[in-house]
């Protein structure tokens, strides 16, 4: 390697992406090729970073195994933060190995943090756990430190390990300042910011407040009756019952538990759960049948009874019962809170995120473009979706995923 690429490579490495582009940017040989295309990426020009990377792969000998695979390993970055979550995950596992065979764990590492990411933002936490697990930071330099204790906080703000996600970032911090990146910088102060910004609604007794993500886990552990709108589930300190694919009996448990310690009126109930402007004897027969299932499923955690008005729930202890809520509902809140990370999403990444058919996807970004609420650029497979962020609110850890117990 000469020594201008030897330059332009503790350049990119410092975060110095101007001097990158100037030691190789009238090159064309494959490594300047590869270092001028990670400084695109890094400048936010994805698709001339993305054929950048792809020319220098393909420049690069059979012989050259290394080079190539770090190569595809910033291919797949570039994949991640364009919300390219279709890109073939396989390509990174091979690249990583082809960097731990030769030695390269500095680079391995970073593709198992890619790794991690991808896994992370699909909501598959015990995987991206285990695969952490493998990983030891001690020899990692900076950068690479600050982006692993990046992701030990996000798996455990998901987990709402509130304590641990605190010192992980207070260490991410630490290692990025040692790094002196700026972008990592930001990256960090970002991810702290989610700790400060309403998660939630709580809903009881009648009142209705933002609670912060410590706040959310203190509700959680308190042994109070919590029906959980975020992950559609009725959860004690005894039981958890999963109502994710019941959304009639969710409705029903969520508006008797919006209405505690009263009841409901079988009127209310029918306009609230089956969006019938008038109830008629069809609409109470169904009613009876749907709570007589409710009851069947919240037996272990509380009583549903029937009072002169219509229908009251009862924590099996005696206790509270507290209603926890996104900060903000919509008909697609799912499909706004990954938007609202900033990014821009392909409609198959958000699909794949969402766990639903490309078809749903894609007639939810519909509805929301002509509510004015998102936008696309491009053509075809390389049309993206993008809005501004809510303020003031986080994003993704509002949507469905596992309990802290699980």
């Amino acid at each position: 390697m000469d020594s201008l690429i030897t330059a332009a490579a503790r350049a990119l490495a410092a975060g110095d992406l101007l001097g990158v582009l100037r030691r190789v940017a009238l090159r064309n040989d494959p490594a300047a090729l590869a270092l001028r295309g990670i400084a695109m990426a890094q400048l936010g020009d994805f698709a001339r970073a993305k054929a950048l990377l792809q020319s220098a792969a393909r420049a690069f000998g059979s012989k050259e195994a290394v080079a190539r695979a770090r190569c595809v390993v910033a291919e797949a970055e570039i994949a991640l933060v364009s919300r390219d979550l279709g890109w073939p995950a396989k390509a990174l596992a091979a690249a990583r190995a082809t960097l731990e065979k030769h030695g390269d764990q500095v680079n391995a590492a970073h593709a198992r943090h890619l790794e991690i990411r991808r896994l992370l933002l699909i909501g598959r936490l015990d995987e991206a756990e285990r695969a952490l697990a493998g990983l030891n930071p001690a020899p990692f330099p900076p950068a690479s430190r600050a982006a692993y204790e990046l992701l030990i906080a996000g798996i455990a703000m998901r987990r709402l390990r509130i304590k641990l996600a605190r010192a992980a970032l207070a260490r991410a911090a630490r290692a990025a300042r040692q790094a002196g990146i700026p972008a990592l910088i930001a990256e960090v102060e970002g991810a702290s910011l989610v700790l400060s910004t309403p998660a939630a609604r709580l809903i009881s007794a009648g009142n209705e407040r933002l609670l912060l993500l410590e706040e959310v886990a203190a509700v959680l552990g308190s042994g109070a009756l919590v029906v959980d709108a975020c992950r559609h589930v009725v959860r004690s300190a005894q039981a958890t019952v999963s109502l994710a694919r019941r959304p009639i009996l969710f409705a029903l448990a969520r508006s008797l538990g919006e209405a505690w310690p009263g009841d409901l009126s079988r009127d209310a109930l029918v306009r609230r759960v089956f969006r019938a402007k008038h109830a008629d004897e069809s609409h109470r027969a169904r009613l009876r049948v749907e709570i007589g299932r409710l009851r069947a499923q919240l037996r272990a955690l509380a009583s549903v009874s029937a009072t002169a008005q219509g229908f009251a729930l009862a924590p099996r202890n005696g206790g509270e019962v507290m209603v926890l809520a996104p900060p903000v509902e919509d008909q697609h809140a799912a499909v706004i809170a990954f938007l609202a990370d900033g990014e821009s999403w392909s409609s198959s990444a958000l699909a794949l995120a969402l766990g639903a058919s490309a078809r749903t996807a894609q007639r939810a970004l519909d509805s929301l473009a002509t509510a004015g609420k998102v936008q696309c650029y491009g053509r075809g497979r390389a049309r993206r979706w993008t809005t501004a962020p809510v303020p003031g609110f986080t994003t993704t850890l509002l949507l469905p995923g596992p309990l802290p117990s699980d």
